[in-house]
């Protein structure tokens, strides 16, 4: 019983504080002479903030359809090239071996990308954005050029694959 009171008596209060201050906040902004704010019942509509509208990149053929449709052509090329690749032997096949070690790489650069793309957009973090963008370009070209020598100066990639599952 005195639990209600005490939230029948403080509850009120409480409220009509809260509607003070925000029926002052909302006066402060209907009165104000800032030509540059207007005024809106969900508060000032900002420029440069997250209300401005997204910006549409200008069309090109390396993004969109094509970049999708590319995209789903490397991923379900992968698939016959790993079963040709471990079907046949990387040493006689080197072609395979090759095609296989650039698409592995490929792919997962595509992968990544789309993940630095979503998560990392350089208009919300223009510096990290940047750096985890060349940051990812050149691992990509560092794992290449590592992938390149394996194949050409030692077993390659399927026998190493080949040597490690039998171990």
């Amino acid at each position: 019983m005195s639990s209600s009171l005490v939230l029948r008596s403080t509850l009120p209060r409480a409220l009509a504080r809260r509607l003070a201050v925000r029926s002052t906040t909302q006066a402060r902004y209907a009165t104000s002479d800032a030509g540059q704010f207007a005024y809106v019942p969900g508060g000032p509509i900002l420029k440069g903030t997250v209300n401005d509208p997204t910006t549409f990149p200008e069309p090109s053929r390396t993004h969109g359809s094509y970049h999708w449709a590319f995209e789903r052509l490397l991923s379900a090329s992968l698939v016959p090239l790993t079963a040709a690749a471990f079907v046949t032997t990387g040493s006689n096949y080197p072609i395979i071996d090759a095609l296989l070690g650039v698409g592995l790489v490929m792919h997962s650069h595509i992968g990544f990308d789309s993940m630095v793309v979503d998560y990392l957009h350089t208009r919300k973090f223009p510096v990290i954005g940047q750096i985890a963008k060349w940051g990812l370009r050149t691992a990509t070209v560092a794992t290449l050029v590592g992938v390149y020598q394996f194949n050409t100066n030692d077993i390659g990639l399927t026998e190493l694959i080949a040597k490690a599952w039998t171990a």
